[in-house]
């Protein structure tokens, strides 16, 4: 079987077996490409060939280069566990170090002053005003992505249980817990939200919903409106806000990994960053030595 028809059933397994995102499928054919167009068929490709990929992508940043040797280990992968190939050659491919850029933080203050004129600009009854109070009371009381958030459908929002089904990256589902606060915000917003749609947040476009870019702009704009500057504020950073301020208030962090649908624990431990000295502080406090002396 030739490599490009190996790269298709790779990327087919990956959507049936792993729940892989549409974009994360697309990525993924982009690298393997890319690889081929350096190795000829991937499938036979040894590991001297796979080691002088470094030198050949050096034009690309370390995240990119990783991310491309992470599809390949992952075709290989695939290849001897399926009996195509014998032997794994990906220990050839290089090993970029990469550092996960830490999120861009928002303090409890400049949080407030969004909830604050989304809250007094409710007060109009208008109906996009309530829709922005639904929005960014979501967003940061219950730490959704952007995706989650305006694809939401109705029916994830219970009426007689604090929280909400959400399903996630790989369409893995979870339930997320919704403060007070933010169930009078949707109550608010379902009585004035027209229409038979079966999203929460709908819209007249072709995806029936309200759209990550209008989101997006949506929330910046309200940044603006109260006094923040609005390059530092995005539907991200409040999920980042929600994420941080829950950690610093003692959430734990295998908790935190479910409320924020991480697959890995090592994505939500980019959270500690802000919170060692706090963290050092409860060890001191909490750990059955603390205070007591040594011998």
């Amino acid at each position: 079987m030739a490599g490009e028809d190996l790269a298709e059933r790779f990327l087919a397994v990956l959507a049936v077996e792993r729940g892989a995102a549409a974009n994360t499928l697309a990525a993924y054919r982009r690298d393997l490409a890319a690889a081929q167009a350096k190795l000829g068929d991937l499938a036979s490709a040894e590991g001297p060939a796979l080691a002088a990929l470094g030198e050949a992508w050096s034009d690309l940043a370390a995240s990119s280069l990783a991310r491309r040797c992470s599809a390949l280990r992952q075709f290989y992968g695939f290849l001897v566990d399926e009996g195509l190939r014998k032997d794994d050659p990906s220990g050839s491919l290089p090993k970029p170090r990469t550092r996960r850029p830490l999120p861009r933080l928002l303090s409890h203050e400049e949080v407030e002053r969004l909830l604050v004129l989304a809250e007094e600009e409710a007060v109009s009854g208008r109906s996009d005003a309530l829709r922005m109070l639904a929005l960014i009371e979501l967003l940061y009381g219950s730490g959704l992505r952007a995706s989650e958030l305006v694809s939401l459908p109705v029916a994830a929002v219970p009426r007689d249980a604090p929280f909400l089904h959400v399903t996630g990256k790989g369409g893995q589902q979870r339930m997320v817990p919704v403060s007070g606060r933010a169930r009078q915000a949707l109550s608010r917003w379902l009585e004035v939200r027209r229409g038979q749609s079966r999203f929460l947040f709908p819209s007249s476009g072709a995806s029936g919903h309200l759209t990550r870019v209008r989101l997006f702009q949506l929330v910046r704009a309200l940044a603006l409106r109260a006094g923040i500057d609005p390059t530092r504020v995005s539907p991200h950073v409040l999920r980042h806000a929600f994420a941080t301020h829950l950690l610093e208030g003692g959430a734990d962090l295998r908790v935190l990994q479910t409320l924020l649908g991480h697959a890995d624990i090592a994505t939500t431990q980019i959270y500690t960053h802000v919170e060692s000295s706090r963290l050092v502080e409860l060890v001191n406090a909490r750990h059955p030595l603390a205070g007591k002396r040594g011998s």
